[in-house]
């Protein structure tokens, strides 16, 4: 429960102050959500093994315990960094990552696909 408390809590802070704050551009709010959730659930899951806070592992090491938590978040957080650069990289050479700034102001339902509110 502590861990769902603590990740909710930051998600939310990340999704909506981060994100601002930052200023970066995330509509499905993948990174607030997924990225600061999981790197907290990873972090908080190995100190809460211990036995001594209700876990399993008796006489874990939570400090020792931490750093292996730590290090498996920052090989994963340096694969999807260059996972999502290569793959953006070869989205952009495609067929690009934006529309133009038209197709944004009317709307990219009515823009892309002919949806509207009005269609009959």
């Amino acid at each position: 429960i502590a861990i769902g408390l603590a990740a909710g809590a930051l998600c939310s802070w990340s999704a909506t102050r981060l994100k601002n704050w930052l200023g970066y551009d995330d509509s499905l709010d993948a990174f607030g959500v997924h990225g600061v959730g999981g790197v907290v659930g990873v972090l908080l899951a190995g100190i809460f093994a211990s036995g001594a806070l209700g876990g399993t592992i008796p006489g874990l090491n939570m400090g020792r315990q931490l750093i292996i938590q730590l290090l498996g978040a920052g090989i994963t957080v340096a694969y999807c960094v260059v996972a999502t650069w290569i793959l953006l990289t070869v989205v952009e050479k495609l067929v690009g990552l934006r529309v133009s700034e038209e197709t944004e102001r009317t709307g990219l339902d009515l823009a892309q696909h002919g949806e509207s509110a009005y269609n009959t």
